[in-house]
């Protein structure tokens, strides 16, 4: 199975000019955690989480109605071909820790491979459960 049958598309984005305020309320109101950034043409700029803005925009003391996005996001993000296969997507999840993986083709942002994604369906199922546990066995408590 292909990434882009796995997918959720369109994903929901914000610009990098946008709030941290925005962006915390539409984390909230969509229930996610993470949100892809994109400039006016799709193009992914990296992405911003609930992470980002705790530990970047609160912990940092930043106005987070007055920060924009684009000063907290993560920019260094990982992605998926829309026609990679998605149990190698899956296996790119497990091993860099990545629970929400943007799909870009062409350069623009055209989907979002979430583990949730995966699980959901039969073909990869297993293979989200794989990379769930890479992931949380890397996971300590101190």
């Amino acid at each position: 199975m292909k990434v882009r049958h796995a997918m959720t598309a369109p994903a929901i984005t914000i610009s990098p000019e946008e709030t941290v305020a925005v962006a915390s309320r539409t984390l909230t109101h969509y229930n996610i955690g993470m949100l892809p950034v994109c400039s006016s043409d799709g193009t992914l700029q990296g992405v911003v989480t609930d992470r980002d803005i705790v530990t970047r925009c609160l912990a940092g003391e930043l106005d987070p109605r007055h920060t924009p996005v684009g000063h907290i996001m993560t920019s260094q993000v990982r992605t998926a071909d829309p026609n990679m296969d998605a149990a190698v997507a899956a296996h790119l999840m497990g091993s860099q820790q990545i629970r929400r993986l943007p799909v870009v083709e062409a350069g623009k942002l055209c989907g979002l491979l979430s583990l949730g994604d995966l699980a959901n369906r039969e073909e990869t199922a297993y293979d989200a459960a794989d990379a769930l546990a890479d992931i949380t066995s890397n996971i300590s408590f101190r």
